[in-house]
């Protein structure tokens, strides 16, 4: 699917004419494939490493444009059960446009970031913000769902839990690998600001998103770290857990067979005392409760429950 943005009033609009200076492809098709190829001239390998969720992020200079593949957080699905991919995205800019190419819709020129953009370098360096920032959301939504996980992981025995956390521990390393791979590629693209043109005011933006991108990486290094350090105790609480389950059906069934003992005896088919007394039987339940009662506070005293 293709959408056409033309930059107006510093910020980015849509439109429908061939003046569109922004061309974004979302999942692009055969045909919109051998328009980016054959008509822009686009390397068809470059192409399908932008559509590559697995792919690096990299700098490429040809001969009619310059080439980034960017990497950010793929969109969550239940499906996924806690596990956060991530997504590759493809910049061509030109001298007159910049070509984006995704593999899933979402949003691209929403939000502060595009508040005041007058040049597609500037657009471009937005982006590399945004996907930054969306690494920073999705932190912040991995520590509170580990959080959350650890509390129902201390009250209970389900192994769900625990295979939860893994997958949010894997999903952290995929994010490790995507902010590490994309601060390689920002400082490519300071490295040639001169080649690429940019100006002063962009080259502090782009120290700024170089800031953004360190603290990021560094915030889901922490995440990661203390995650991964408390996967052991967490399964350890689980058998521990389990321990205490066992323990609490141990005592129970000994408070049962004491008295069940007791009633037995009395029930045997043999000539016993009190057969004939007519409290026989009340006595003989009194007996059995009193001893329940009795193995009961024993536990209680040694501190076994």
């Amino acid at each position: 699917m293709q959408k056409k943005y033309e930059i107006s009033g510093g910020k980015v609009v849509e439109t429908s004419g061939d003046e569109a200076t922004l061309l974004v492809f979302v999942g692009p098709d055969d045909t919109e494939k051998r328009y980016l190829v054959d008509h822009l001239k686009i390397d068809e390998h470059t192409l399908q490493s932008a559509l590559d969720p697995d792919e690096l992020s990299r700098l490429e200079f040809e001969p009619e444009h310059v080439a980034l593949i960017l990497k950010r957080p793929k969109n969550y699905s239940a499906l996924e059960h806690f596990l956060f991919r991530v997504t590759s995205m493809g910049l061509f800019l030109f001298e007159d446009r910049l070509v984006v190419v995704v593999s899933e819709g979402d949003p691209l020129f929403e939000g502060k970031p595009f508040v005041a953009v007058h040049t597609l370098m500037d657009v471009l360096l937005r982006l590399l913000y945004q996907s930054i920032f969306h690494f920073l959301q999705h932190l912040k939504v991995i520590n509170m769902v580990s959080e959350e996980l650890e509390q129902k992981i201390n009250a209970s025995m389900e192994n769900r839990y625990l295979l939860n956390l893994f997958a949010l521990e894997k999903s952290l390393v995929y994010y490790l690998n995507a902010i590490h791979t994309n601060g390689v590629l920002i400082s490519k693209l300071k490295n040639n600001a001169i080649k690429l043109k940019i100006a002063n005011e962009q080259m502090e933006y782009l120290d700024d998103i170089i800031v953004e991108n360190d603290q990021c990486y560094k915030l889901a290094e922490i995440y990661s770290n203390v995650l991964s350090s408390v996967m052991d105790a967490r399964a350890s609480i689980v058998n521990n857990n389990l321990n205490v389950l066992m323990k609490t059906l141990n005592i129970i069934t000994i408070g049962i067979m004491v008295p069940t003992l007791v009633v037995s005896i009395f029930s045997m088919n043999v000539a016993i005392p009190m057969q004939h007394m007519g409290a026989a039987f009340w006595i003989i339940m009194t007996l059995a409760v009193s001893s329940a009662t009795a193995v009961m506070a024993f536990w209680r005293y040694k501190k076994f429950w």
